[in-house]
């Protein structure tokens, strides 16, 4: 029992030993008791066991409750030593603890002093740790989470250069300092680094110095960079530029500039000081420079031989000038080109008889031409005074040019929407004063509008009369009794009219779709089969070359016939016709069976008197001269009685001599057999020949004659006899129909080209029904007249007159007397008989 005391003692005593080492050791300090306490117990049970005889299991009992007893007291100690020490540990954490806030307080003032984001990540971690002034880099619709989305708070260009920015520092640990400014364009300084296995990321507002030092860093940069680019720019440019200092040095030259002065090199054209103008171009740019600030010229220059010219521009700067010489020969000449081509068109638009206007994209006239101003009536000092659009149209309808509008407000936009329009548009005005124009609105490609003017006018009249000739003509067509069709170049019936259906008894539908000839061929073919007329009918509408007129007559099946005609048209089209004739047709055959008969038996008349005649020739001239041979005194006397029966006898046979004579000639000229004997006519002397012959008659009837001869007449050609036996009938057939005591005249005078011979007399004249059949055979019309003749006198004379080839004209009014004019073709060369 005192050795477990014992034991426990210096159990406790070694815990309390270890436990002013520390809270450190507290934990082993508390195992070592309970290890020698289970040495002890054993220990302890073996020796209670020895010494009171007591068994094992009961030592074990009492051994256990002496160690509980003892850990018991061992814990509370170790408890309230425990306690104590963590009072004054959390005593100086609490005083540490303090001491870091201030401390970490300081460092965020001084950290956020001014406007700042702090971005970081730790490693192999992706949610960032946020902090700072985050209405740096956020809209105001914005959110923390948003602050990584560059795009939200950084321009395209700034936001891309700052992800690939942050992507090196947390993958490959690389640094970065950016100076950029925001889409509210605030300038911002962004800088990354690695530290402590952590990426972080600064964002801090520029400004004071900073932001000037980085603005100024950042244009120093820009400028350099624009320098270089300058630099190379200049010495690839194609034209010549140089500089030159205060003095008039040449101190920069490019390698055009050095080409165009054939220098070898850039040292060698600035040691040199080559000039590229002339010395009174220098002279002039010099003064310009002192002057003013710039100089633009263009001037010829002389480059490798070749005289070009060139636009020169030039700068006063600070430490001299500078200069550019841009090569604008091509852009001269092109521009020559131009002009000359806009003065072409300019005269040919005013050759135009339409009205051209062009207006700009301001609304405002920059060209037109003359046919305009004719058109609209516009003063020329008001059209170049570059009016605009809206003041012409006011202009207009002051005077009543334009068309009558309700709103003309509204009229007005809608024209002007051509401004804005991409196509074209067409209108038609008709104005007040009865004309009608045609407007082409046409936008430009450079802005504005073109208006194109037109007067058609006459151009719709044309339409109206067209389409009213063409309503004139279907009407025409539709009620002709002809029957009509019109087949174009390829053979289709492109017209017709009801009497072509009718008269081939076709129906409307067999032809509404424009068949082909061949087509309606064989639709008519029922009707009539000939093959050769229907080739040649298909050959005229067909053919393309040698078109013509073709005649023909068809006689069908059904006993009619009718008379066809093609005509080609001028747009290749035919045209055909078909006229029913069989009306006509018998008509003209019962004519002409007539006529052969008239003409047979007027052929046995003129036998019949022809052979009569000569008949009667014969025994007329026995007793004509037995009658002379018996007045003839020596033959012996007669008697009184008999000398006056031989007178009768003597008249009678020689006026039927005269008859049979007469009636000999109209028959052989009749019989295109008798020929004029052609010499020259003494006037007077036919005249003078006729009168003598019926002397006999003018002294019996008491009448007087008078001749009337033009004086200087002369004569003509012709056959002598005929003409005298003209006037001679004439002069008998007027002195017949004259009354007692009467006057008869024959006049004669020359025109031109013939000799007129008129006979008047002062008998009761010729009845207008009897004026055409005067100069019939036979026709004897004795009413007035004292003598009663055969009728053909008359005759006779047109006969011969006509014979003559001239003419025979009868002017008379009842009671007042008849004159008959007869003109004789005065050159007669050409020889006319019967025949002709």
């Amino acid at each position: 029992m005192l050795g477990v005391v014992a034991a426990m003692r210096r159990t406790l005593l070694s815990c309390t030993s270890l436990a002013r080492d520390g809270a450190i050791g507290l934990a082993m300090t508390a195992l070592l008791p309970a290890r020698a306490a289970i040495a002890a117990e054993m220990t302890l049970t073996q020796a209670v066991s020895d010494h009171f005889g007591l068994n094992h299991q009961e030592v074990a009992v009492l051994a256990t409750s002496f160690a509980l007893v003892g850990f018991s007291v061992v814990s509370a100690i170790l408890l309230m030593r425990t306690r104590v020490r963590a009072t004054r540990n959390e005593e100086r954490l609490r005083s540490d603890i303090a001491d870091l806030q201030v401390q970490s307080d300081r460092l965020r003032a001084l950290l956020f002093a001014e406007p700042q984001v702090l971005i970081s990540w730790a490693a192999g971690d992706n949610r960032p740790q946020i902090s700072g002034d985050i209405s740096l880099v956020m809209s105001q619709e914005g959110s923390p989470q948003r602050i990584l989305a560059f795009g939200t708070w950084l321009p395209p260009e700034p936001a891309l250069q700052m992800d690939h920015a942050v992507d090196a520092l947390r993958e490959k640990g690389e640094a970065f300092l950016l100076n950029l400014s925001t889409s509210a364009g605030r300038a911002i300084e962004a800088m990354g680094r690695a530290i402590g296995g952590q990426a972080i990321v600064r964002i801090r507002e520029l400004g004071g110095l900073r932001r000037e030092l980085a603005e100024s860093n950042l244009r120093y940069k820009t400028l350099q960079e624009e320098t270089e680019l300058l630099r190379d720019f200049a010495a690839a440019a194609p034209w010549p530029i140089w500089a030159r200092s205060i003095e008039g040095n040449l101190r920069y030259a490019n390698a055009a500039y050095v080409r165009a002065t054939e220098g070898a090199s850039v040292t060698d054209a600035l040691q040199r000081n080559l000039e590229l103008l002339e010395s009174d171009q220098r002279t002039e740019l010099t003064r310009a420079l002192n002057d003013n600030a710039s100089y633009a010229a263009r001037l010829p220059i002389v480059v490798s031989g070749e005289r070009r010219i060139y636009d020169v521009q030039a700068l006063k700067l600070t430490g001299g000038s500078a200069g550019i010489a841009i090569d604008a020969s091509e852009a001269a000449a092109l521009r020559a080109a131009l002009t000359r081509m806009v003065e072409a068109h300019r005269r040919t638009l005013d050759q135009l008889s339409s009205g051209v206007a062009v207006f700009d994209a301001d609304r405002r006239l920059t060209f037109y031409n003359e046919s305009y101003r004719r058109l609209w009536g516009l003063d020329q000092s008001f059209l170049d005074s570059n009016p605009d659009d809206s003041s012409i149209l006011d202009r207009l309808r002051a005077t009543r040019k334009l068309p009558e509008q309700p709103d003309f407000r509204a009229w007005k936009a809608k024209l002007h929407e051509a401004y804005r329009a991409v196509e074209s548009e067409t209108y038609t005005w008709f104005l007040p004063d009865g004309r009608a124009v045609s407007v082409v609105t046409t936008p430009n490609l450079e802005g504005g509008v073109t208006y194109l003017f037109d007067n058609v006018t006459e151009s719709l009249d044309l339409a109206r009369r067209f389409d009213g000739l063409t309503r004139v003509q279907r009407e025409t067509l539709d009620n002709l009794a002809e029957a009509v069709a019109v087949f174009g170049s390829n053979g289709r019936a492109r017209l017709f009219n009801p009497a072509f259906a009718r008269m081939w008894k076709l129906s409307p539908d067999a032809l509404n779709g424009e068949p082909h000839i061949e087509a309606v061929e064989a639709l008519c073919k029922p009707l009539y089969d000939d093959a050769q007329t229907w080739r040649t009918l298909r050959e005229s509408v067909t053919a393309i070359e040698n078109r013509a007129q073709v005649a023909l007559k068809l006689e069908r099946k059904d006993g009619s016939v009718l008379d066809c005609m093609t005509i080609p048209l001028p747009d290749g089209a035919t045209l055909l016709t078909f006229q029913d004739i069989t009306d006509t047709e018998n008509v003209e055959r019962a004519l002409r069976e007539r006529n052969e008969a008239l003409e047979a038996a007027d052929q046995m008349k003129v036998d019949f008197v022809h052979h009569v005649s000569y008949e009667l020739r014969a025994p007329l001239t026995t007793i004509i001269g037995f009658a002379h041979f018996l007045s003839d005194p020596s033959t012996g006397p007669l008697t009184p009685k008999q000398a006056e029966y031989l007178d009768y006898v003597t008249k009678s046979t020689n006026a039927l001599l005269a008859l049979t004579n007469n009636i000999l000639d109209l028959a052989t000229i009749d019989a295109g057999a008798m020929k004029l004997e052609l010499g020259p006519v003494n006037i007077g002397q036919a005249i003078e020949a006729a009168a003598e012959g019926i002397q006999d008659r003018l002294a019996t009837d008491r009448i007087t004659l008078k001749v009337d001869i033009e004086p200087g007449i002369g004569g003509f050609i012709g056959d002598e006899r005929r003409v005298v036996q003209v006037l001679y009938n004439l002069l008998a057939n007027a002195v017949g129909f004259s009354p007692h005591d009467a006057t008869v005249t024959i006049s004669a005078r020359r025109t031109g080209h013939s000799v007129v011979f008129a006979v008047t007399d002062s008998g009761p004249g010729i009845p207008p029904e009897m004026k055409d059949k005067v100069f019939n055979w036979f026709e004897s019309h004795s009413h007035g007249s004292r003598h009663r003749g055969a009728g053909l006198g008359l005759s006779l004379v047109r006969s011969f007159v006509e014979l003559h080839g001239g003419r025979v004209r009868v002017d008379s009014a009842v009671g007042k007397g008849t004159t008959v004019t007869c003109d004789f073709p005065v050159d007669q060369t050409a020889h006319r008989n019967a025949a002709e």
